[in-house]
């Protein structure tokens, strides 16, 4: 029987109310009814009387909670122990990301980890390569991919958002024509310039991010960047344009014959979480506008 099934069980028992079995669970009570309906369903029977005084334990119910508190105590003392031990991680860990990977998302959360680990050494490996993973010379990358290689495993966190950016002074100027700054690679002109400035110029093209960061950042143009480096310049505005949806996203690998030691583990799950904390940075839900 599935421990998470049981964790909202058990709140729902203890609260008698969605919403205080949320507060508890740290979820919407809308999941917390959600996860319940689903148990049920799962179970083939009610386990809770709906009333006006609330969430009342029907006799299937009575019969699970004495089972559940057991399971309860159970994965308690397994946190005990995982958390002491976990407490006193010592060893090297290498962590490789782009650098505008590691100067956006990581590490200004990264002392978190640190405190938390001290017996932990991280070493930084800034790169955009998959070598590294491939030759065992890092543990864990960050990195942004469509669909990573089949050799490495892990997960993707978030989608990546994209838009269209300039400096508020170059938007402000008028120009009879627009300014393009491209990737090295957009031969021919990308979807984005094609559907919204088909007779702009290009003035200059990149290889690298944080250069085309600059270069907008100066007044020298329009490009589209993704949302989580191009929104930490205060300068830079987003121009509010349709655009085709990236199939990129972030993803946390591992080689896939890597073992999944402790310090691995912990470090990856620090990530996942990060990353998602920073969810409206990274798909550009939070995005500063143009505003003519």
């Amino acid at each position: 029987m599935n421990w998470d099934n049981l964790r909202f069980f058990l709140a729902l028992a203890r609260e008698g109310s969605v919403s205080g079995a949320g507060r508890v669970l740290t979820v919407k009570h809308t999941t917390v009814a959600r996860r319940i309906t689903a148990f049920e369903e799962q179970l083939g029977s009610r386990l809770f009387d709906r009333t006006r005084q609330g969430y009342v334990m029907t006799q299937v119910a009575e019969n699970l909670y004495p089972h559940a508190l057991a399971m309860e105590e159970i994965a308690q003392a397994a946190d005990r122990e995982v958390f002491g031990m976990d407490a006193h991680l010592t060893g090297t860990l290498k962590l490789t990301a782009s650098y505008d990977v590691f100067t956006r998302l990581i590490t200004p959360k990264l002392h978190q980890f640190t405190e938390q680990y001290p017996g932990i050494e991280m070493e930084l490996l800034s790169s955009t390569n998959l070598a590294d993973l491939a030759s065992r010379q890092a543990d864990i990358a960050l990195r942004l991919s469509p669909k990573p290689p089949e050799y490495l495993v892990g997960r993707q966190i978030l989608p990546l958002g994209h838009g269209v950016y300039a400096s508020e002074d170059y938007l402000n100027t008028h120009r009879n024509v627009d300014q393009l700054v491209l990737w090295e690679h957009d031969r021919p002109s990308p979807e984005w310039v094609a559907n919204h400035y088909p007779d702009g110029r290009v003035v200059t093209r990149t290889t690298e991010i944080m250069t085309m960061v600059d270069t907008v950042k100066n007044g020298m143009g329009l490009a589209r960047m993704p949302c989580y480096v191009a929104d930490a310049e205060p300068s830079l505005r987003r121009i509010d344009l349709p655009l085709t949806p990236s199939t990129w996203g972030v993803w946390v690998l591992s080689h896939v014959d890597l073992r999944s030691t402790a310090r691995v583990r912990v470090c990856r799950e620090f990530l996942i979480d990060i990353i998602e904390e920073q969810r409206g940075l990274v798909e550009g839900l939070t995005s500063n506008y143009f505003i003519e």
